[in-house]
């Protein structure tokens, strides 16, 4: 019990340190301006469910890539062969080649000459180097075939992510916002999550759309009806206009986007219309007069993302440089496209395939949620374990504050991001921390009891329980961390938030609660040791578990079939996150409670397909889903928009929307399975590491037992299945685990100190030597998750029923299930093992002598 110089210097740095990273999370902006430089100024990043803010994951696809870059191809083949050598050629798009058949087919050691000049070798970032883009083979028939390699669409695209990526921070930073992140996810996805930036519609049409600019002359005598009448005249294309009708242009491209320096909306002096006027740079103000002196009296198209803005006619030539967008604008989309010009074009087209947007006044309620539950945890967790181990549980608070100070301190220092469900994994570490100090207490109470003297029982109680802490811990650690590698978004904060409270509770319930009790050993030299005051279960049972556990086993054989049949038959009500579509949170503002049969009524004539409407938290909130429209996410979104103009007329305020498209939803499902199925493997194989393969089985056997019986509780009772869903079951994993290996570590203590026991007489020790522990451990979990249930808000409040629910059956299944059905699994006692052993070194040495 001796504290080294080092250990307290240590401590106090450590305490230190995340007090300072701490305060500045909590002091006002204009403090915080003035706070002297040489300490840490970084705050907890809130996420966008608490402050509010629109999230969108973009994603490239590998089609549109390949059918842009075979458009080209084309463009460049033609080009390379009739204009440049005088070879000609009939060409024939496919999906990702091209095949040329020549009308002299002496010439095609010449054609093949020439279109291999346009091999292009392609880097992940347009630099030097890379890999061959294009490949050229020829058919049976003598045709030419050039097409892209696999190889090369992939690294185009990675370096087409790349420069979208650097597009679309140009174009967010210039509407103004503060502290966006804008990060790559896998080879073709972006995630932008802008805070404060509510409007999610508008900013996907800010960072979405291409603003690929363009200038086309328009064909001179052929309108775009007659060339489908008659037959496209070849270098021509047929592109809508915004007014509703088509124009046949010239393929070639005049002048690009790229030579733009600079766009700004304004009014047209003579219609007072909104315009946007832009300037080149030299080289495109020379290109721009040449092209307009040439054409006078001829139509010029403005191309934007492959729609005609507009198509006037050259009435001179204009040689400033400058010129001037008209069309039907308002002052917001001119101002939109005018930001879109300046940050340049996206190189590629990206699909929104995830949205979601969360009101202002939405954060703060979660916000005001999250403080609450969190702070009627702490008081009923700190206030019970005062009452339970008096001055020892006084300094296992002291621990416990610390151990919350030094995660929100960690979460400043590394930057990452505090979601509602990070709140909620910030409470439950207030439940889980206090279990390392009721384990060290627990085994102090024990050696007390075993006869040995105050000081050596307060060190066993710390050295003892060390190994069986470092287990229950490191199993919720492994959870925490597939959690966090195959979650998203907020699900990825409450795995970071909870990873570190495993973590700091490692260090501030062994090292600081020593520390203390050191110190206060020392001072005052007790001549009697009295830890605990209050516990649910007697001291000294001996309940015969293995009697019971067959009747548990039988029960739980029951509520396993049936939860699995009820998931079957009944299935389960699945969120957006699983089978796509819309879900829209609505508040009424007028007063008076929401009316979910009006609100069906004000739906019904829109043909959204199936519509559900039903009461969300307070009696003001309504949830409206919308099933997954057939056209797609712009048909998304339109749904979208016409059910918030719908609700506007009966003073009805979009606090949240959500849409995921049938892509995502899909791989979630499988991220989801996946997930649970690897925590349980690596947690099998930490166990099988940790003790004999019995244990492990066992601890697999009553985790799946509790994951069969939560998942059932989501079908049986139709709480809503989403990824919360599968961060509770995850969760619920490292906590029923939790239980498991304190019996299991206490199994395999007592096999080896009473070799004469049966296997049968050392489980029921083992569980009535431990049950005081986990009652109490249970029980302060549970009123860490009481306040999440009822104080936590609606958005999370079937992830915290299902830990609730979870989190008892893990305490039945590792008392009744987890022990004694290492019987079943062939767990035998110490004396047994060493007599197979010897026997089976016997018979080998007897194989040994036979064989010489």
């Amino acid at each position: 019990m001796q504290s080294s110089p080092i250990r307290s210097a240590i401590i106090v740095i450590v305490a230190i340190l995340g007090i300072l990273f701490t305060i500045p999370s909590f002091l006002p902006k204009d403090i915080l301006a003035n706070w002297p430089g040489f300490l840490p100024k970084q705050t907890v990043v809130l996420g966008l469910d608490l402050q509010g803010g629109s999230h969108l994951l973009l994603e490239v696809k590998p089609e549109a890539i390949t059918a842009e870059r075979i458009k080209g191809l084309r463009r460049d083949v033609r080009s390379a062969l009739a204009n440049d050598n005088g070879i000609g050629n009939l060409i024939t798009t496919g999906p990702d080649s091209i095949t040329i058949e020549l009308t002299d087919p002496s010439q095609k050691a010449a054609a093949m000459a020439a279109v291999q000049k346009l091999q292009n070798n392609v880097s992940s970032n347009f630099g030097v180097g890379g890999v061959p883009e294009l490949a050229f083979s020829e058919t049976p028939d003598g045709k030419i075939v050039v097409s892209l390699t696999p190889e090369g669409v992939r690294a185009r695209m990675s370096a087409l992510v790349a420069q979208s990526m650097e597009v679309i921070r140009n174009r967010v930073d210039q509407v103004g916002t503060t502290e966006p992140t804008i990060q790559r996810q896998g080879d073709n996805r972006v995630l932008v999550q802008v805070p404060g930036f509510e409007d999610s519609s508008r900013l996907k049409d800010l960072i979405s759309k291409t603003a690929r600019l363009t200038f086309h002359l328009v064909h001179p005598s052929m309108t775009a009806a007659q060339a489908q009448a008659q037959g496209i005249p070849s270098g021509y294309m047929i592109v809508p206009s915004r007014d509703g009708g088509d124009e046949l242009l010239n393929e070639n491209v005049e002048l690009g986007g790229e030579s733009l320096t600079n766009a700004h909306p304004g009014f047209d002096q003579q219609t007072s219309r909104s315009v946007v006027s832009f300037q080149f740079d030299t080289r495109g103000a020379i290109t721009f007069g040449e092209i307009t002196s040439k054409n006078v009296g001829k139509r010029f198209a403005i191309v934007l993302d492959n729609e005609v803005i507009t198509a006037p006619v050259i009435q001179q030539p204009i040689t400033g440089g400058q010129g001037q967008i008209s069309g039907n604008f308002t002052p917001q989309s001119a101002n939109d496209l005018a930001v879109l010009l300046r940050a340049g074009a996206l190189p590629v087209s990206l699909g929104v395939v995830e949205e979601r947007s969360v009101g202002p006044s939405l954060g703060a309620d979660s916000i005001r949620a999250g403080i609450t539950a969190g702070a009627v945890a702490s008081v009923l967790v700190l206030a019970f374990m005062v009452i339970a181990y008096g001055l020892f549980g006084l300094f296992a608070n002291v621990a416990l504050l610390l151990n919350i100070v030094l995660i929100l301190g960690s979460l400043s220092a590394i930057g990452a991001t505090l979601t509602l469900p990070g709140i909620a994994g910030i409470v439950l570490t207030i439940g889980v921390a206090v279990d390392a100090n009721v384990l060290i207490y627990e085994r102090m109470r024990e050696e007390q009891r075993a006869g040995k003297s105050i000081l050596q029982s307060l060190d066993a109680g710390f050295h003892r329980a060390w190994g069986t802490i470092i287990d229950s811990h490191l199993t919720q650690l492994i959870a925490a961390i597939v959690l966090y590698f195959l979650g998203s978004g907020p699900i990825q904060g409450f795995a970071v938030t909870l990873a570190l409270g495993i973590l700091t509770s490692l260090f501030t319930a062994y090292t600081v609660t020593r520390f203390f009790i050191g110190i206060w050993y020392h001072w005052k030299r007790p001549k009697t040791l009295k830890i605990q005051h209050f516990r649910f279960i007697p001291d000294g049972t001996k309940i015969d578990f293995m009697k019971m556990s067959r009747t548990a086993i039988i029960l739980s054989i029951v509520l396993t079939v049936l939860a699995i049949g009820t998931a079957y038959f009944k299935g389960f009500n699945l969120g957006i996150d699983f089978v796509g579509g819309s879900a829209i949170e609505v508040q009424h503002t007028a007063g008076g409670d929401a009316d979910p049969a009006k609100v069906r009524e004000l739906l019904d004539p829109l043909n959204l397909g199936e519509v559900q409407v039903q009461s969300f938290g307070n009696p003001q909130d309504l949830l409206i889903r919308i099933q997954l429209q057939p056209g797609g996410d712009a048909e998304q979104q339109v749904a979208v928009q016409e059910v918030t103009k719908a609700l506007a007329t009966d003073n009805y305020e979009v606090r949240r929307t959500e849409a995921v498209s049938g892509t995502v939803s899909g791989e979630l499902a499988v991220h989801g399975t996946i997930a649970v199925l690897v925590t349980l493997v690596a947690i099998l194989i930490y166990v099988w590491f940790r003790f004999e393969w019995q244990f492990g089985l066992a601890a697999v056997t009553t985790t799946l037992h509790d994951v069969i019986m939560t998942v059932g509780l989501f079908s049986i009772t139709g709480l809503e299945f989403n990824l919360s869903s599968i961060a509770a079951v995850l969760t619920l994993v490292g906590l029923s685990l939790n239980e498991t290996v304190v019996i299991s570590d206490r199994v395999r203590e007592n096999l080896r100190k009473y070799k004469k026991m049966s296997v049968a007489e050392i489980i029921n020790l083992s569980i009535n030597q431990t049950i005081v522990r986990t009652s109490l451990t249970q029980f302060t979990v549970l009123l860490a998750l009481f306040p999440l249930v009822f104080f936590g808000g609606e958005s999370i409040r079937g992830f915290t029923i299902a830990m609730t629910f979870g989190s008892i059956f893990g305490m039945y299944s590792s008392i009744f299930i987890g022990g004694p059905i290492l019987i079943h699994f062939g767990l035998k006692p110490r004396s047994e093992m060493e007599e197979e052993k010897e026997k089976k070194a016997k018979a080998n040495k007897r194989a040994d002598g036979a064989a010489v």
